[in-house]
């Protein structure tokens, strides 16, 4: 695997070695030790996956306090524009934000660090995205992040009429009102 450190404090992009031939292809997804030694003792507690279709909006979402989440984040299907957005006062990248287009066919992960607002929007027809964690949902901790924020200034790349949201994100809240 390789592993890249982006612009975002504690950011890394993993793309993993992915040896094909006429049956398909073989890429191991995960090894502890490699993700240890690259970005450090990271324990995940739970696999998630959600599927959605194109223009779904999904974020930007966090969990404060003890219960924030570090994740590691694919896509086994389609293709995804990923964005996190730190939201750690003391950071040096502090409100800034980074996108990356993850797919099936270039099988790159995100890895994004405790503290920081994640969220995708389905750039192909379905997409399936997978993600592990390394703390417990707390729902009583759970925040979003508007999408559309001008102090953070996503770039989704579609336009505003084909995105589709669910109550929740549409009812973000804007950066200044974070308290992380």
């Amino acid at each position: 695997m390789d592993f890249e450190k982006l612009s975002l404090e504690g950011a890394w992009l993993i793309t993993p070695k992915v040896f094909g031939d006429a049956r398909g292809y073989f890429m191991e997804s995960f090894k502890s030790e490699e993700f240890k030694r690259n970005v450090g003792d990271v324990v995940f507690v739970q696999d998630n996956e959600s599927m959605s279709t194109y223009g779904v909006l999904r974020g930007l979402h966090y969990q404060s306090g003890d219960a924030a989440q570090a994740k590691l984040v694919r896509v086994s299907r389609g293709k995804v524009l990923d964005v996190a957005v730190d939201i750690r006062r003391n950071s040096p990248t502090y409100g800034k934000h980074i996108a990356v287009e993850l797919s099936d066919e270039n099988h790159c992960q995100l890895f994004i660090p405790r503290g920081c607002a994640h969220g995708f929007v389905v750039l192909s027809e379905v997409a399936q995205f997978q993600y592990k964690v390394d703390n417990r949902y707390a729902p009583e901790c759970e925040h979003t992040l508007r999408y559309d924020d001008p102090a953070i200034g996503i770039d989704w790349k579609l336009p505003h009429s084909v995105l589709k949201f669910s109550e929740k994100d549409l009812r973000g809240i804007s950066f200044d009102e974070v308290s992380e």
